[in-house]
């Protein structure tokens, strides 16, 4: 293992070391630029700011990897909270939920996953609006595709997530990339083996140009999260190619990451979607990205000293 990833997962396990970080005048400014807040209350805020520049939000309530029952039902509970809060605010026709299994119990029991999803995407339509599923490492991949099949059999436009840097994608996405589909394409954060997704970022970009082209082409509805102005600057050319305009796609940005092409975008006519998580789960999920891939450290310090 990466002797920095190995130091990091060993923070992120270390209590002093979590209290440390968690009260650190600095960490403040860090949490503060890359989650919402700790509560529902935070995070409607942040999505009222958000709409009134002309954003649109995707929620994703913190914590994965849930180890028992009563866990699930806290992020359950959460996601039933927030989405009644958001119809409540009048928000709802800006803003959408992210869900991770793993925060539902997939790694304790399938079908408890696929219970707890279904609550919430009923709770969705209730309030007028609709549930993206998160990917997450490769080993939960198949299970994942299940359970967004089966959602999707009641609701059509129960959003997917795909990344380009599995080697699987472009096959996952002949069933995906259909009329009427909702699918997220992202390039990849997990540390994958060699054999399950590519190594070379030239080989994850050209990957994701790929899967950019079979979105467009699906007749579908495509969600391009990047931050690459590179891979901004294709997938417009790319979907003026296949005819497509604003409206037909959109792209999709991490809370706190280049707010002035975020906005910049939305005032060009894009529909822009920003991921917005919080909870009290922030530290695990900040050091969980950086543990994933040590490169990530250079890209929130870089984050933090622009923010543009």
């Amino acid at each position: 293992m990466n002797p920095l990833r190995s130091l990091i997962l060993a923070a992120a396990e270390a209590e002093s070391i979590r209290k440390a970080v968690k009260t650190a005048p600095v960490t403040r400014s860090v949490v503060e630029r890359f989650v919402a807040g700790e509560t529902t209350e935070d995070a409607v805020a942040v999505v009222a700011r958000l709409a009134d520049e002309g954003l649109h939000v995707t929620l994703d309530y913190l914590g994965e990897d849930v180890t028992d029952n009563a866990q699930a039902e806290t992020t359950v509970q959460a996601y039933l909270q927030l989405l009644d809060q958001l119809h409540a605010a009048k928000l709802t026709p800006r803003a959408e939920v992210s869900v991770k299994l793993s925060a539902l119990g997939l790694k304790l029991d399938e079908r408890l996953a696929a219970d707890n999803a279904f609550r919430i995407c009923a709770a969705a339509e209730q309030c007028r609006t609709s549930v993206t599923i998160d990917m997450e490492d490769h080993t939960t991949t198949d299970a994942t595709l299940r359970i967004v099949r089966s959602l999707r059999s009641t609701w059509p436009d129960v959003g997917a997530v795909v990344q380009s840097y599995l080697r699987r994608t472009e096959d996952d996405l002949k069933e995906l990339a259909v009329p009427g589909s909702r699918v997220r394409l992202v390039k990849g954060a997990y540390a994958e083996p060699p054999e399950v997704a590519y190594q070379d970022q030239h080989e994850v970009d050209l990957a994701f140009v790929r899967c950019a082209n079979q979105l467009l082409a699906g007749g579908g509805y495509p969600m391009f999260a990047t931050h690459d102005p590179r891979l901004i600057d294709v997938v417009q050319d790319r979907a003026q190619a296949y005819g497509l305009g604003p409206g037909d796609y959109e792209f999709q940005f991490l809370y706190g990451v280049r707010p002035d092409e975020q906005r910049r975008l939305a005032s060009a006519g894009d529909t822009v979607r920003i991921y917005v998580p919080y909870g009290d789960q922030w530290y695990g999920y900040l050091m969980r990205r950086l543990a994933e891939r040590p490169a990530n450290t250079a890209f929130f310090l870089r984050a933090l000293v622009s923010r543009s």
